[in-house]
Parts: C-alpha cells; structure tokens; sequence
C-alpha cells in the first residue's frame, strides 16, 4: 500500500483528472482552448446526432486520440479510467475439462453493475457476437474487438432497447471506426500515417499502416495492423510449474486486424459506403497451474498445452441521403451488413497413467442485419426532429464441443445445444421537440424476436421454438434553464431475450448424479430505469451529476429445479425466471479550466445493488466498490504532460453473495499513472505513460469475484505493477 506521503504526492500531482466525462475531451496536443470550444456529439443516446450536454441521460465519448495518448492495448486499458466502467479479466488458470478461468480473455464490458450479455456491444451498428460459457469451453467478447481502426467509442448508461432492441440492459457501448476524412487534412487529396508502440506490461509490439485517398467523388481507406505479444504481469513471484504457481502462465498471442473502406458520392445529397472488416487472434498457453503435486493419482495433469483462435470477419453496404432542402425527408440512411465470428478452443492434456485427452470446442456465429433510420425536421411554434425506422437481423448460433476421452456417459462431437436461428425483427418512433429552453424527448420501440432451433445432430432431448414480442417506451427531458445549470431527467424500459443456449441445452453425467435441460418457457429480462440529473458550467468549470435507480425483474438464472444428486435421480439443472433486483447509485463529475495550458478534472461514482428471489435479498457481486479519479494535465501544440490518481473502495464482506466458502474482499488501493507527449516535429508525435508508478500491489474486484479467501494462489490474480508503454506515429 503507498504511504501518506505517497498519497500525497500523488494527490499533489494529479489533482482534477477523470477521463471519459461528459464534457469535451481534449486527448491531443491542440491546446485545450482550441478543443474545448467543440462539444463530443454522440450519435448513440438518440441515433441522431446531438451534443452530450443535451442528452436526457449519461454518455461518454472516448475519442481515438485519447485511446492513442493512453497506450490503450485492448478494452480493459480502454476503461480502466472510467467511473462507472469495467472489464473483467480472470487470470489463465483453466483447465482442460473442468475449469474455465481465464479461457474468455477480456469477458466484457460491466456498466453501473450489469455485465456479459446484459450490455449491448456495437461496432458501426453491428452486434459483437456473445459470451457463451459451458464447463470449461467459455467465450467472451472483449477479444472481438481491435481498438487500431477505432474513431471513438460512446458509452451510454442505462436501457437501450428503444434505441436498439434487445441486450442493453445495463447500457450499450458503441465503436465507430475511422473514415477516409479522420486520415485527411484539408486539403489533402492522399495521406495516412504509420504507427509502432511497445508495452512492457505483456512485452508486446504493435504495428499500424493505414492511407486514405479522395478524388471528389470517391473516398478509400485501408488500415492493417498487427499486435504480438505474450502474458500479461501481475505482482506475484511464485514461479512453480505446478498448481501452486501465481506468476502468469506463458503465453503467445498475435493479432491482425484489416479495415477498408470506399466511399462514392453519387450526387450532393447521396452517397454509398461499403466496408469490411477482417480480425484474427490466437494464443498459446502452456498452462503450468494445471499440473498437479506428488502424490500423484492416475488422472493427475502432467501438462497442459493450448491453443485458441478469434477470428471475426464483416462486410456492409451503407447508402446516406441527407437535403435540408427536403419538405419532409431530411436524412436517411440504411445499412446491410454481414458478420461472421468464431471461435475455436483446443487444449492437449497429458495425464499421469489414465489415457491422455484432448478438448476441441467450436463457438460460431454468423449474423446478417437491415437497419434504416429516416429524420424529418419540422419548424412552427416548436422545432421537431421526427426520427424512425426499423432494424432486422437473423443470426445463426452454433456450438460443437469435441475431442477424446470424452466424459462418462457422453460419445463426441456432442452440440452443447441445437443449431439455432435467432431473428429480431423491430420498429421505432422517436420525437425530438425543442420548446425553447426545454427538449423533450418520447421514443416508442416494438420488438418480435424468435429462436428457431434445429434438431439435426443435437443429442440433448426435444428441442422447442421460442417466440415473443416487447414494447420499450422511453421519456426523456433536458431542460437548459441557464448555463450554470441544466436539469435533465429520463424514463426508459428495456428487455433482453433469452440466449439460444439458455431455452435449450442438454447435458448428463448420471455418475455424478445431474443432468441439465432446456425451458421453453423462458421469459425475457426486463428494466426499468429512471434517471435524474444536471449539468451546468460557471466560467471554465463544468460540472455534472446523475444519480439513478434501476429496476430488474425475470433475471434468467441456472438452478437445480429438482433431484437428489444420484445416478437414478440426478440433480437436474434448468435455467429460469428468478430474480428481481434494484441497482441505485450517484456519479459526479467537474473540469475546470485553469488557463489556455492547463485543465484539472475529477469525478466519483457508487453504486449498490441487491437481487431478490422468493423475499430474501443477496447483494449483487457484480456491483463494483466506489472509484474515485482526479487528475491534471498540460497542453501545448508541440508538448504536454498528465498525471492520474486512482481510488477504490475496498469490497465489503456484507456486500458479497454468501457462498459455501469465505469470499476474498480486496481491499481499498491507490494508483498513479503518468503520461507526455511530445512533437518534435508536426507530423511526429510520441506518446508515453508509465502506469502504476508506484508498482502498487492491489487486487481489482471485478477479477477476482467468486475467489475463495482460504485460497493459497490469491496472488495469482494481482493487477499488473509498474509498467510502461511508448508509441511513434508519423502523419503523412
């Protein structure tokens, strides 16, 4: 732990900093007071443009140059200076046929509480595919992503089903990436830039070309990337091969990543994008944590070797109209899109004298989609911007686990569950009325969802079909009463579909006495969210705080529905509509712009949450403890420095779920990063940061949730210490 000095000092240098508010950034080195005349425009929170001061609820934007600035490797450096945000990552300690930690890499995005597939994931308005978890066999999301050909990221709080339909829950974080004009200056017909960076914190060097071109009425981009690195540190120092081990397992990962892009403009008003995507990612792990200690039985792990493989590919095909000239139709655009994402896990165990056995598990999900989004402006006694369209997308979902030795009572290649067909099909109305100082903001959404399974090749019992509808009806109201002060307030509901995987599935293993099964019943999972808040400014300060209550109900669970746990009645698992909960919490947030060089920032969010099933309340461990960051920077055209202090609370052991074991509760921690760019010259920019200055040792919650406190290996789930990351980028 630092000492009072420690904090001090870091409190000295890093007053005023939090990133990712919701006022304008300023990642790159163009002075703050040229920056900060320019307000971040989410296109998220409405699906039409507007300012995120007059947004009825909490968006952040993260801008490309920020994510540069910072070193950003992969999402979990993405929002580790987010207050509300995070990502968890579990260190690589599974096995070959029973445990999954680790296996999902960066699993998701938790937003005020809720995680997994409870937070809608879009990359230019596609879907990132799932999480999927089956014994050993678990897939996250996280490793779907490159950040390279990313333009900025919006995170939005709160339910998104009226914007979007299903799965945003908790909230949606959308990635943009770049176009051929983030690339070209003015003026410039052709140009681009290259990029190299290191991190020491998985020794891992990354690569970036990309080059855009105009010629009037074409637009083209190509970016290529490739990343290569291995395992990340953490602050352990037991170096064992076996399943004492804390330090991290060798690891071999690379990762290449393709964005293109053309753009032609058919006349002044239209125009058609096509783009593609192309991602690949494997890792090799020799899992020493696997291997067990004399005395030795015939199933003990001698060695454990894997190798796992992302890979995502997606085309799209966009026309954009837009005449303000129009007597009703002022903007429209419609997007079709493909995407293809698999995942594949394959694990190579050699086994004391029992017969050695191998592990080859398949994720694959392939999505086709239609959207269209229609605006028409109205003037009279209030300005109106009327927005609708609709959204389709079928996707297709399949899961294969095999290899050898399979386990007792099961013959490979088995279907963890049926090929599924999952088709949602939705239509949206939203109005945006401007009554001079007050904007309201009703938006309407019907959703019709479907998952058609098949029974070809599917072993686990009788399959059902699954169909339903929902309407998500959202109110909100911005009213900019005075500069200083701009009260805001926001209703929305929301619902996410049950998973392929949750309706039907079948497993048995009568010698151990369970069994699992399907629900045709499954109901949706519903919210509802309100949230209130203001935001103002006085001079150079800029301020806001938003505080929220939400509310959960047919929380989709997995439990034991009947059985005594023999091999003639086996306990059966089934998943369910469980639990309710409640989710409240309050976020605040300021900047203040000293002069036309510096800018000091500082925010703080908490959140408490509790499910509750059959009267009796459990608190959510998904719920992550206070943060506080602050923080100052300085900036000028040709340099500028910043410094970063980070608080947690520790987690309360009343704050934990009860479990059969005494959970770990970390406690509170702090950490310093700090960061300088420099431009020696006007197309060279060099970025560096080193993080955790003070190498302290803590633990993050969010990676350690369901860690038993007896445990000897606790070390093994420590955050990375000190560690530094540095880039060069040539503009041409």
């Amino acid at each position: 732990m630092l000492s009072k000095t420690q904090i001090a000092l870091a409190l000295g240098m890093a007053w005023g900093m939090a990133p990712a508010t919701t006022f304008a950034q300023t990642p790159g080195p163009v002075p703050p007071t040229e920056a900060t005349t320019l307000k971040d425009i989410t296109v998220t929170s409405t699906r039409t443009a507007r300012t995120v001061d007059s947004v009825p609820n909490t968006v952040t934007v993260i801008p490309a140059a920020r994510i540069e600035q910072e070193g950003g490797r992969d999402i979990k450096d993405l929002f580790r200076n987010e207050l509300d945000i995070s990502v968890r990552v579990a260190p690589t300690r599974f096995t070959a046929a029973g445990s999954s930690t680790g296996r999902a890499g960066n699993e998701g995005i938790n937003i005020r509480g809720l995680e997994g597939n409870q937070v809608l994931m879009l990359v230019d308005g596609t879907r990132v595919p799932g999480s999927f978890s089956f014994g050993a066999f678990a897939t996250g999301r996280g490793d779907f992503l490159e950040l390279d050909g990313i333009k900025a990221v919006e995170i939005l709080r709160g339910p998104t089903s009226t914007q979007f339909g299903s799965d945003g829950l908790a909230g949606a974080v959308s990635f943009r990436t770049l176009d051929p004009s983030d690339l070209l200056k003015k003026g410039q017909s052709f140009g681009g830039f290259v990029r190299s960076g290191y991190a020491t914190v998985d020794r891992s060097w990354r690569n970036t070309a990309a080059i855009a071109g105009d010629n009037g009425s074409w637009q083209g981009l190509l970016l290529v990337s490739d990343r290569r690195g291995h395992e990340t540190e953490n602050r352990a120092d037991n170096d064992a091969k076996n399943v004492n081990r804390t330090k991290p397992n060798p690891v071999d990962f690379n990762a290449q990543y393709l964005l293109g892009k053309a753009i032609f403009k058919i006349d002044g008003n239209q125009q058609i994008e096509a783009s593609v995507e192309a991602q690949k990612r494997t890792q090799d792990t020799d899992v020493y944590s696997a291997r067990a200690v004399p005395p030795l039985a015939s199933t003990s792990t001698l060695d454990l070797d894997t190798r796992d493989k992302v890979e995502r590919n997606k085309l799209s095909l966009a026309h954009r109209y837009k005449n303000l000239n129009s007597s009703w139709l002022h903007n429209a655009e419609t997007r079709l899109y493909w995407q293809d994402a698999k995942v594949s896990q394959y694990s190579a165990e050699d086994r004391n004298t029992a017969a050695d056995r191998t592990r080859d598990n398949h994720y694959n999900t392939k999505i086709v989609g239609l959207s269209n989004i229609m605006e028409s402006n109205f003037s009279g006694a209030v300005e109106q911007k009327l927005s609708y369209g609709f959204d389709w997308n079928r996707t297709e979902v399949t899961g294969l686990r095999d290899g050898t030795v399979a386990p007792f009572g099961e013959t490979f290649p088995a279907k963890p569950f049926p090929d599924t067909t999952y088709t949602v099909t939705g239509a949206f109305i939203q109005d945006e009325i401007e009554a001079g100082k007050l904007s309201i903001i009703p938006s309407l959404r019907y959703d019709h969802y479907k998952l058609a399974p098949s029974s070809a090749g599917y072993t686990g019992g009788a399959v059902a079909t699954l169909s339903d509808s929902a309407v998500t009806p959202r109110l909100g109201v911005v009213w900019q009463l005075d500069t200083a002060f701009a009260p805001y307030a926001q209703f929305a509901k929301g619902f996410r579909a049950p998973t392929p995987d949750q309706v039907n599935n079948g497993f048995t293993n009568l010698a151990s006495g369970y069994t699992s099964v399907g629900n045709s019943q499954l109901k949706a999972e519903r919210a509802d969210s309100f949230e209130i808040g203001f935001r103002g400014k006085v001079q150079g300060l800029r301020y806001s705080f938003a505080a929220f209550d939400n509310s959960y109900k047919d929380f989709i669970s997995q439990q034991v529905v009947r059985g005594t746990g023999t091999a003639v009645d086996p306990l059966v698992f089934q998943y369910i509509n469980l639990a309710k909960a409640q989710i409240r919490g309050a976020e605040a947030r300021a900047e203040l712009q000293i002069d036309s060089n510096w800018q000091a920032t500082a925010g703080v969010s908490y959140t408490k949450g509790d499910s509750e099933v059959a009267g009796v309340k459990t608190p959510l461990d998904t719920i992550n403890p206070m943060k506080f960051l602050a923080g100052v920077r300085y900036d000028t055209a040709a340099w500028g420095a910043r410094a970063q202090f980070q608080h947690h609370q520790g987690k309360q052991l009343d704050r934990i779920a009860p479990a059969a074991t005494t959970q770990f509760a970390p406690g509170s921690y702090h950490v310093v990063d700090l960061g300088v760019y420099w431009k020696p010259m006007p197309n060279l920019t060099v970025n560096a940061n080193l993080n955790n200055v003070f190498d302290t040792k803590y633990w993050a919650w969010s990676d350690v949730r369901g860690l038993a406190d007896n445990t000897n290996v606790k070390d093994a789930y420590t955050a990375p210490g000190r560690n530094a990351q540095v880039s060069v980028r040539y503009d041409f």
